[in-house]
């Protein structure tokens, strides 16, 4: 694109046919966006009603505790969720006579309790008449309130699930009771506080990932106005790809859980935010050699627009690599972050730029957004009336548009060069103020600090790259070190002295088995059912079994020439003890061919999902490789800088995977990490580390053509640093974010991304790959012809 004319040194009033014919394209990209978010807005707001946060749905159908739960339906008509009562006295006493007023009062009023609809407890329950199990050491009694499977599943009135309101509902009467501790936990207990947990992602980790990335925005742009721009946009991005989602997940396309929920809106507030730095800093860099803002933000959509595509299609494609996973959970995570990814990328390219070309009434355009985001955003959080605050909005908001009228009345009148005139704030610039980009000005990105780094790269290559990877080597090291062996459920939450599932279940183990109310359930052939049960007597830690027995007949029941065995594990059903013991059940069976045996329930569910997390980190991480291989590839037009790419990309990651070994062992004294961990560390590191590296690579490329291959990295380096740092830090901010929740696995995730993404913005990418490259020279682009001689245009 050729350069505007002019002798000015500020920028001319855009009256050319290009010029309006782009404000006409900005105007209907900013129309279609708005017309898509009002259908999208609502349906955002609505996703956590579509979550499955049930293990056992994350499963596939050839699982064994898939077929044994498939099984179970013959043996009885419906299969139900225990919530598990735990009575006894605050200081552990035993429980006496004097008590027995009290639980009879308990277990009488539990079914008869009102839920939000009106309807009774009673109504979901498998039996209304409520029997307590008492402890050996006389302390405790366990008391199994069964709901049934289908009536819990169903939403009641207010959209919560009902055996979630069904337990809070127990929990709600049970601190009635001053002379006794009642505690609910169990598996129904433990899924209604993950739901709880999770219903807050809607609200506070959405206006925690705002907040912290419009302080870094503002910190980076230093200006009143810009970094609203990016902002807006990225929510907008995050409102379009929740629309998207939850059609999706609706209608039974994915499986979303509110893991996938909570990366979806860092990812679209980082991934979006990353690509709105790097284009609206191309956007100043051409501000300098365009009189014409629409001429400028061309030619900077036609510099970014290659790496921002192909950085989204990296990651997307990565993502979609989860598509190769046994579990839907994970399966779900990829499409949905991949949805996020994508719309952020196509907002970035269509509606900020539109927002950035528009003239300077932008400003009270965005003083009635401003109001209306953050009103959406307390009305998510809070149930205090917003009026008070709508008022202020808009009084702010009308404040600014009369401002504005009067600040444009002054400017039409204003002398040239006057504080109000168009110089001050020209058309397409005015965002920028008060460090608006000049026609003709210095670029300052071309003398600051990156240029001294670059410098340094250039004098001392081989000594940089070297010693920066043996201190990555050094981490790596570490990662050999990270326990990813599971979590038990009790031990997910970092708060989990406030949970009541988690110090129920601490105090069921203290007076009963372990698995006592979750338990393990073995089929098998009638034929060999004395095997089976001499086998699972064998079996180190198990406390108990019995056969299933007709209601009616109290006879052990056999359908279709298959019998069932409840077990009850000695250990907690969430533990790794518990799933070791199913482990060795099944291992016993094998030399039973004809019984054809197989186990499941709550903590074989478990179990599989681990098998299945090895499983897939084996199929997955290889293929991960491969597909960003090839797009690199294909986009760099080279061997030997994607390999080079990729391999640093590696280093990172398992330098990263030592780094968290350190500070989970360490720091946080975490009690393990999922083994879905080091997968999703994985894909979300390659993917998203290996983006800088293509932001970089892709500006060298660039440059080489011009300035030969070494010199073309030293300005690439020079001319990306700011903006790809920046990126690296709202990246990693956002995913911080995910601490808020309390969570071990997602804060564990939050980290991990977080600081692979510094290692990669502020190391891998600073020091490693241009000192790298710049070390082997052209041979760096081999076979293309860029290695055979340096060509310059």
């Amino acid at each position: 694109m050729a350069k505007s004319e002019g002798k000015q040194s500020t920028p001319a009033r855009n009256t050319t046919k290009s010029g309006r014919r782009a404000l006409w394209l900005a105007v209907g990209a900013a129309v279609m966006w708005l017309l898509v978010g009002s259908w999208a807005g609502p349906l955002a707001g609505s996703l956590s009603d579509v979550q499955e946060n049930d293990n056992a749905t994350f499963l596939p159908s050839s699982a064994e505790s898939t077929i044994v739960s498939e099984e179970q339906e013959f043996f009885a008509t419906n299969s139900a969720i225990p919530i598990l009562a735990v009575i006894t006295h605050p200081d552990r006493s035993p429980l006496t006579a004097a008590d027995q007023g009290a639980i009879t009062e308990f277990l009488a009023e539990v079914p008869k309790l009102s839920l939000a609809d009106g309807s009774r407890v009673g109504e979901y329950l498998e039996s209304e008449q409520l029997f307590p199990l008492p402890s050996e050491d006389g302390k405790a009694l366990l008391v199994n309130i069964s709901v049934n499977s289908d009536r819990g599943a169903e939403r009641i009135e207010d959209g919560e699930f009902a055996f979630a309101e069904i337990t809070n509902t127990i929990r709600d009467y049970a601190v009635s009771f001053d002379t006794l501790q009642i505690n609910v936990t169990g598996p129904g207990g433990f899924l209604a506080d993950l739901i709880k947990v999770f219903g807050a992602i809607d609200g506070a980790l959405l206006l925690a990932t705002a907040v912290v990335v419009a302080i870094i925005l503002i910190f980076v742009y230093r200006s009143p106005v810009l970094w609203l721009i990016p902002l807006i946009s990225a929510g907008f991005a995050l409102a379009v790809a929740s629309g998207i989602v939850y059609v999706l997940a609706d209608n039974g396309v994915l499986v979303l859980n509110g893991q996938s929920q909570g990366i979806l809106t860092v990812l679209v507030f980082g991934a979006g935010t990353d690509y709105s730095l790097l284009l609206v800093s191309r956007y100043r860099e051409e501000l300098h050699k365009y009189s014409i803002h629409t001429d400028a933000i061309g030619a900077a959509i036609k510099g970014v627009r290659a790496p921002i595509i192909a950085s989204s299609a990296t990651t997307s494609i990565g993502l979609m690599c989860l598509l190769l996973s046994e579990l839907n959970s994970n399966k779900s995570t990829g499409p949905v972050s991949a949805v996020g990814v994508i719309a952020a990328m196509l907002i970035m390219l269509t509606f900020l730029p539109a927002l950035l070309t528009f003239p300077s009434f932008t400003l009270p355009i965005l003083a009635f957004l401003v109001p209306a985001v953050v009103g959406f955003l307390l009305g998510l959080v809070t149930d205090a009336p917003l009026a008070p605050f709508a008022m202020v909005g808009g009084i702010a908001a009308l404040t600014t548009v009369i401002m504005w009228i009067v600040f444009g009345v002054i400017r039409v009148y204003s002398e040239s060069g006057g504080p109000f005139s168009r110089e001050r704030f020209p058309a397409g610039r005015w965002a920028f103020w008060p460090k608006v980009p000049r026609l003709g000005e210095p670029d300052n990105k071309l003398t600051g600090v990156w240029s001294k780094l670059s410098g340094l790269v250039g004098r001392k290559p081989r000594v940089t790259w070297v010693s920066t990877a043996l201190v990555l080597l050094v981490f790596a090291g570490f990662s050999t070190t990270l326990n990813a062996n599971g979590v038990a459920t009790s031990e997910s939450f970092t708060n989990g002295e406030e949970i009541d599932s988690v110090i129920g279940q601490k105090v069921l183990v203290d007076h009963f088995p372990g698995g006592l109310g979750s338990e393990t359930i073995v089929t098998a052939n009638q034929g060999s059912s004395d095997q089976v049960l001499s086998k699972i007597a064998a079996t180190p830690g198990v406390a108990d079994t019995v056969p299933y027995v007709n209601p009616s007949t109290g006879d052990p029941t056999t359908v279709d020439g298959r019998v069932l065995f409840s077990v009850t594990l000695q250990s907690p059903s969430d533990s790794a003890q518990a799933e070791a013991v199913i482990g060795n059940l099944r291992t016993s069976f094998e030399s039973i061919p004809d019984a054809q045996a197989r186990v499941g329930g709550p903590t074989a569910v478990a179990f599989d999902i681990n098998e299945a997390n090895l499983r897939d980190r084996n199929v997955i991480i290889p293929t991960v490789l491969i597909v960003i291989l090839i797009i690199l590839i294909i986009l760099l037009r080279a061997f030997n800088a994607p390999i080079i790419l990729v391999g640093t990309v590696l280093l990172s990651y398992f330098a990263t995977l030592g780094a968290c070994a350190i500070a989970f062992n360490y720091i946080f004294d975490f009690p393990g990490a999922d083994p879905s961990f080091p997968l999703f560390a994985f894909v979300f590191l390659v993917a998203l580390g290996v983006d800088y590296n293509i932001f970089l690579l892709t500006r060298v490329r660039e440059e080489a053509l011009l300035l030969g291959t070494r010199q073309g990295i030293l300005k690439g380096l020079t001319v990306t640093g700011r903006v790809i740092t920046s990126a690296g830090i709202v990246l990693a901010a956002t995913f911080l974010v995910l601490a808020v929740l309390p969570l071990v696995s997602l804060r564990q995730i939050g980290f991990a991304v977080a600081l692979g993404v510094l290692i990669d913005a502020f190391i891998v990418r600073t020091t490693l790959v241009p000192a790298l490259a710049y070390d082997i020279g052209k041979k760096v682009w081999w076979p293309s012809s860029l290695s055979k001689k340096d060509v310059f245009n």
